[in-house]
């Protein structure tokens, strides 16, 4: 249920940004530039503007469904909670695997260089 809940929220919230980016703009900042007269004065509500209403009050409500469902969810636990019951790591075992010997992995050495360390060299 919560899924399907989502999938309207979002479809609902790009309907939403759709709309408000078509209607088409009054001009003056604030809503101030509605044609002539007083500041007071309310312009019709149009097809868009109500369409607008009914997809943020959808919005809302989906928003607040989705918030309870997941408190719901929850089930009283806080991930302060989880965090406190972790158990001490387990003490190491003595299974571990053997360090790898490098001896075998280098060339062997030869002539009088014999006892000298191996140094790569920029030829």
């Amino acid at each position: 249920m919560e899924n399907v809940i989502l999938i309207i929220h979002l479809l609902l919230a790009l309907s939403l940004i759709g709309v408000v980016l078509l209607q088409r703009s009054e001009g003056g900042g604030l809503g101030m530039g509605g044609g002539g007269g007083a500041m007071s004065q309310r312009s019709a509500a149009t097809a868009m503007g109500k369409l607008t209403w009914i997809l943020a009050i959808a919005f809302i409500v989906t928003s607040i469904s989705l918030t309870i469902i997941s408190a719901r969810n929850a089930s009283g636990s806080s991930i302060l909670d989880r965090i406190g019951n972790t158990s001490a790591p387990a003490a190491e075992t003595t299974d571990a695997p053997a360090p790898l010997e490098t001896d075998g992995l280098l060339p062997p050495p030869t002539g009088a260089d014999a006892d000298a360390p191996l140094v790569p060299r920029a030829d």
